[in-house]
């Protein structure tokens, strides 16, 4: 018997109008209230305080134009606090945030850019760190820098996973959050501006961040409704 069978409500969740309607429910518990929404919100600027104390001890070695790109986590972290700073007057006015929230194509734009960062920034420490994996766990604050990190970068995905609850996307958008992920390759790995690390990355992280930032790409195509359609 397989798993499926075995749990009924797994096999419902391959049902993409049964995972949008659990999507929309979790949106609407964590920010369809003024309260929730501000706890997510503080959350998040903590997180933003977080990364962008990481990057400002080398912040000045990198070109000012390329901060956006070098800072990456940080970057992420302001673009999702930008998505939820759109929904604030929907729910401060008592409105539904995944029925009501506003659309436009400039939000489409801002809502598939941060889903892709979020995403793409969120999986990256689990492939840069644990490719030196034993450098990071034995390090004396390995609680913070290993297990701190990942902790906290997998929560960006799950905030990214609650857009689609109310975001939509466009085919433009899509290729903006592409082109941006392959310019932050290149001046991570290209120039040679990469996040701090206890290691000099080589082909296989620069192979796994792109790799990333395709998928992420791909699940925000398959996540978002497009800006001129209702929900699937």
């Amino acid at each position: 018997m397989s798993r499926s069978d075995r749990f009924p409500r797994l096999r419902r969740l391959r049902q993409r109008a049964v995972r949008r309607r659990v999507r929309a429910a979790i949106a609407e518990e964590l920010l369809g209230t003024p309260r929730s929404l501000a706890v997510v919100c503080a959350f998040t600027a903590f997180m933003f305080a977080v990364g962008v104390g990481y990057y400002a001890p080398t912040a000045d070695e990198v070109p000012v134009v390329l901060w956006p790109l070098y800072a990456d986590s940080a970057v992420a972290v302001a673009l999702g606090g930008g998505v939820l700073a759109s929904v604030v007057p929907t729910v401060r006015r008592g409105g539904s945030v995944t029925a009501d929230a506003p659309t436009s194509r400039g939000l489409a734009y801002l809502h598939t850019v941060a889903f892709v960062w979020l995403v793409q920034f969120g999986l990256w420490p689990l492939v840069s760190l644990n490719l030196a994996v034993g450098q990071y766990v034995s390090a004396p604050d390995a609680l913070i820098y290993y297990w701190g990190v990942i902790g906290t970068h997998l929560l960006f995905v799950g905030l990214a996973l609650l857009f689609p609850a109310f975001g939509r996307t466009t085919r433009g958008a899509l290729a903006t959050a592409l082109g941006l992920g392959v310019a932050n390759a290149v001046v991570d790995y290209g120039l040679g501006y990469h996040p701090p690390l206890l290691y000099e990355p080589g082909p296989g992280l620069t192979a796994a961040t792109l790799a990333i930032a395709v998928g992420a790409v791909t699940l925000a195509a398959r996540s978002f409704c497009r800006v001129d359609k209702g929900p699937a």
